[in-house]
């Protein structure tokens, strides 16, 4: 179970998760807009494709200001690697604490591809299956995170934080970090 730390610092949702605690933490998560994809009841850690979100998740490449021409998820949301994941290898995991901060891009329960947007190259699309046995989409075999602090489209805050075992960077069209900021 995930519960939005900033939800919680509402009064109404403390005073729910105080109360009865299965009750309180059913209602607070409820109550609580959270960033993490909704599961299924018989299938934890993988994602569901809502009613609104039923298509596949789509990677484009759009210009970000200071960081030039990058990749983006179908939201506009800036997408980034981590250094240390290279060759499939997962280390931003729920267990870590990681996906907290650096949400992963998920397929929903049921698809096995993501869709090439506008310049993205299909072939560079892949998947990986993560600790929890999500398929997270990959570009040139880097698994894509967003990351909480971006504000919305056209954000980059993440564009070279170093955490979780390795550095935070966005990714161009032609699957490569981009170490730098665009001058």
């Amino acid at each position: 179970m995930s519960i939005n730390i900033t939800c919680l610092r509402r009064p109404a949702a403390r005073r729910l998760l105080l109360g009865s605690p299965a009750v309180g933490a059913a209602a607070t998560v409820a109550a609580c807009s959270s960033s993490s994809p909704s599961t299924a009841a018989g299938s934890p850690g993988r994602p569901t494709a809502s009613a609104s979100s039923a298509a596949a998740v789509t990677i484009s490449a759009k210009s970000v200001p200071g960081v030039g021409t990058i990749l983006v998820n179908g939201q506009g949301q800036t997408l980034y690697l981590l250094t240390s994941e290279q060759a499939g290898k997962i280390t931003c995991t729920k267990a870590s604490g990681c996906t907290k901060f650096w949400p992963e891009t998920l397929l929903a329960s049921g698809m096995t591809a993501a869709k090439a947007g506008s310049g993205v190259q299909a072939s560079m699309l892949g998947t990986v299956t993560d600790a929890s046995g999500n398929l997270e989409v990959t570009y040139n075999h880097w698994p894509l995170y967003t990351f909480v602090k971006d504000s919305g489209p056209g954000t980059a805050h993440g564009q070279g934080l170093m955490g979780f075992g390795g550095t935070w960077y966005v990714l161009n069209a032609s699957g490569n970090p981009v170490t730098s900021h665009a001058s």
